[in-house]
């Protein structure tokens, strides 16, 4: 299974969003665990299999004025392992 979802800091959280469920954590570590949780309480990984969460960075939260020197702050993918 694969999972997509947007990722930003707000300043003082990493914030993970998508159409089902926005979930947020201090570090990128603490926010890895909320959504390999958030996966296991709803059913999206099973045992044996692994479900793929591809997190893409929302550039909006950067200055328009960087934005010309990077395609993108950078994107992320997390393997959940069942």
């Amino acid at each position: 299974m694969k999972m997509e979802l947007v990722i930003w800091h707000d300043g003082r959280n990493w914030v993970v969003k998508n159409e089902r469920v926005t979930l947020a954590a201090r570090t990128l570590d603490e926010l890895d665990l909320e959504v390999e949780r958030f996966l296991r309480a709803h059913g999206l990984v099973r045992e044996g299999e692994m479900t793929e969460v591809f997190m893409t960075f929302d550039n909006s939260t950067i200055p328009q004025w960087i934005r010309q020197y990077s395609q993108h702050y950078f994107n992320r993918v997390l393997e959940v392992k069942g």
